[in-house]
């Protein structure tokens, strides 16, 4: 009888073991759809600057007097128009203060037209009408002031802009100088602080790139400081925002600038970079699926980083990608 030679078994059990122990993943094909926005792979001329949205007007709301908020007519970001009421103070103590004072002015007025008529007749002195329209001079400016304290208990918007902050409620009190509201105007300003290189070239007038929360944008520089601080040895910029319309004060942004970096290169913001194992990589959207590609990056810098393979030039990228897998269904979230 010849014995047939036995198949190796520990393989087998290996490839068995494994197969059972490992959990099975859920198929690409049923996960959700994920909404994605988009950033393209760009080609700065230069590098890229870290910047902050700021208003060029902002107006700090607070109270002449104290007394308790009665009423506030706005919410932060709302937009409001010049001589807007914003908030009202009770004025009853101020109210009753200024009665007092309208009071004091017609008695006033009644005794220097009686002294003035007894001084006609030469039965009243010179000092005498001198004290009468001392006291109706002292009354009158004491009415006005009465007046116009009533009247600062309406706050109102010195100019058209949008609520930025609101720090009271009806029923709170508020005391002398405390910032009870905040508003921005006259448009937005990108602010930035600049070495010397990257301050080359740059001229009051001309047109900006930015970018903020993965929206790109366009700006026109207003004021570059001539001589750097002794301190910081930077530079400072202001460049009003002239695109898009839709940007909020208080934001971050990365202006592009020259400052010396390599010609040519691909630039991703590092919001955009997934990191497994030891590797870098970014998502492209492809038959609107995410498709993870492996990059080789260069130096970081402004919140971007150089991208030497991986992408092309102005390959929309998925910023800020969370837990996307690959292969995924994505829609592309477009800003509003």
């Amino acid at each position: 009888m010849t014995m047939k030679p036995l198949l190796p078994l520990t393989p087998l059990l290996i490839a068995g073991t494994l197969t059972c122990g490992r959990k099975a993943e859920a198929p690409v094909s049923a996960l959700p759809t994920a909404k994605v926005r988009l950033v393209p792979a760009s080609t700065p001329s230069g590098g890229w600057v870290a910047a902050s949205l700021e208003a060029r007007d902002q107006a700090v709301i607070a109270s002449r007097y104290a007394a308790s908020v009665k009423a506030v007519f706005v919410r932060e970001g709302d937009a409001v128009k010049a001589g807007q009421l914003l908030l009202q103070l009770d004025d009853a103590d101020l109210r009753g203060g200024r009665d007092a004072a309208r009071a004091a002015f017609t008695a006033a007025q009644t005794q220097q037209a009686r002294i003035a008529r007894l001084f006609a007749q030469q039965a009243a002195t010179q000092a005498e009408l001198d004290q009468a329209d001392t006291q109706l001079a002292q009354a009158k400016a004491g009415l006005a002031a009465a007046q116009g304290a009533v009247g600062y208990t309406e706050l109102r918007a010195p100019f058209a802009g949008t609520v930025r902050s609101r720090g009271v409620d009806p029923g709170a009190f508020a005391t002398p100088g405390q910032p009870l509201l905040t508003v921005d105007g006259g448009g937005l300003e990108l602010r930035a602080s600049l070495s010397d290189a990257e301050a080359s070239g740059l001229k009051p007038g001309q047109s900006l790139a930015f970018i903020t929360d993965g929206q790109p944008g366009t700006a026109k520089l207003l004021a570059l400081a001539f001589g750097a601080d002794p301190l910081t040895h930077r530079r400072d910029l202001r460049a009003a925002v002239t695109a898009p319309a839709n940007l909020r004060p208080g934001a971050f942004a990365r202006i592009q600038v020259k400052g010396g970096t390599t010609q040519d290169a691909l630039w991703l913001p590092e919001s955009a970079l997934v990191r497994r194992g030891g590797l870098t990589g970014a998502f492209v959207i492809e038959d609107d699926r995410a498709a993870l590609r492996w990059l080789s990056l260069g130096e970081a810098r402004g919140g971007q980083v150089e991208v030497r393979a991986g992408v092309k030039a102005g390959e929309p990228v998925v910023d800020d990608p969370g837990g996307l897998k690959d292969g995924q269904p994505v829609e592309v979230a477009h800003a509003r």
